[in-house]
């Protein structure tokens, strides 16, 4: 039996996973279609599967990070690698920090400023991470998961209604409005994929602290986080099929409005009794994610430019502070545009995906990874099937995108 203390970065990756493609995302999804679209739900935790899991397969089989095995696969890989998560990093904390923001304003008052929230909310985790790094991390995680699964699956309960119909007809968007939000939300659902290089640091930090830790455990780890992150995004998407599909009203892209609008749906279909779970679920699913992904895109940056021999940006704390400020920034003069921001960093991460997919399953199934260590054949079928998937799929975006 694996104990509780054995668990880590699969608890981390649920905690950045289980953000805005969920609270967001897959509540609109809910309101907007019903359960119209848990196929694409369900497919793309599939499809995205293997290669998130060979993150910490790799790390565990190497004692080495997918960005080693990135550098070992040649430089253009690794240089792709750093190019994409600068364009991105900064866009992905902005848009997990403002629906935070969003939540703590509606939920705790003191101000509606979400600037002011926000620089508050991303100070808050500065100094958790500096203090404690990833050992404070891990203990916090565990504690931020099962209360978000205990009140999440609580709002859930609520929300059944013997009277009313789930709507399970599934739904294939057309028109150009309906893909982009299909598209943005595969992106994130249940992670953007780069989130696996991410997991293998994560994994390497764990070794350092638990040495005897095995391939199995870890893996076990990953799935428990992966599982946990599928089962509360179809959980929000009831919610938002339960509470609000077919009520005619729609979810604001405003942080503030859309904060009340999400608390407010819950607590006038559920009673206000139900207004501490839907709150600590909401506030705990975004604090969770902000706080991860501050941690993680850091560190990646960091050993990336340690690998690529960029002296001055070696350093953990360099790029937190770069990642604090560069946020920031986007928070003061461009807040208006949250929206767009969103929607931009969602269709990236989806579009980046098949080549994340690619770099891995060549890092995987190549001479890199000791033999014993490689998945079965089935998994390398799903992996091949994945991959067309997603390009197949990004493929059509960008032709009906172009048309």
């Amino acid at each position: 039996m694996i104990k509780l203390q054995r668990l880590g970065p699969g608890l981390l990756f649920a905690g950045a996973a289980i953000g805005v493609s969920h609270l967001v995302q897959s509540t609109r999804a809910g309101a907007d279609f019903g359960m119209g679209l848990f196929w694409a739900m369900l497919l793309i935790n599939v499809f995205k599967y293997p290669f998130f899991q060979y993150g910490p397969r790799f790390a565990l089989a190497t004692n080495t990070s997918l960005l080693d095995g990135y550098q070992k696969l040649g430089k253009g890989y690794l240089i792709s690698y750093f190019i994409i998560s600068l364009a991105s990093m900064f866009t992905i904390q902005t848009a997990v920090t403002i629906v935070t923001a969003g939540l703590a304003s509606e939920l705790f008052g003191l101000t509606t400023n979400l600037v002011v929230w926000s620089v508050i909310i991303v100070g808050i985790c500065m100094g958790i991470l500096f203090v404690g790094r990833y050992t404070v991390l891990d203990k916090l995680m565990k504690v931020i998961i099962i209360t978000l699964s205990i009140s999440t699956l609580t709002a859930v309960i609520f929300a059944v209604d013997v009277e009313k119909t789930i709507h399970w007809s599934q739904v294939f968007p057309l028109e150009n409005t309906e893909i982009a939000f299909l598209i943005a939300f595969m992106g994130w659902m249940p992670a953007p994929l780069d989130i696996s290089v991410w997991h293998s640091l994560w994994s390497l930090e764990k070794k350092k602290s638990d040495p005897k830790i095995s391939l199995k455990s870890s893996l076990f780890d990953f799935n428990v986080g992966y599982v946990t992150s599928f089962i509360l995004g179809v959980c929000f998407l009831v919610l938002g099929a339960l509470t609000m599909f077919e009520s005619g009203k729609n979810f604001s892209n405003n942080g503030n409005l859309f904060a009340a609008q999400f608390i407010d749906m819950y607590t006038k279909n559920l009673g206000s009794f139900a207004y501490v779970f839907i709150a600590t679920a909401a506030l705990t699913t975004m604090l969770s994610t902000t706080l991860t992904t501050l941690d993680a895109s850091p560190r990646v940056m960091a050993k990336t430019s340690q690998l690529l021999n960029l002296s001055f940006f070696k350093s953990y704390n360099v790029w937190l502070v770069i990642l604090g400020i560069g946020t920031s920034i986007i928070f003061i003069f461009f807040l208006s545009e949250m929206g767009l921001l969103v929607k931009i960093a969602t269709i990236l991460s989806f579009l980046t995906t098949p080549f994340f997919a690619v770099f891995n399953y060549i890092l995987i199934y190549g001479k890199h990874t000791p033999i014993e260590h490689k998945p079965s054949k089935k998994m390398k079928l799903l992996s091949i099937i994945g991959m067309l998937f997603l390009f197949s799929f990004s493929i059509w975006f960008l032709i009906t995108l172009l048309h």
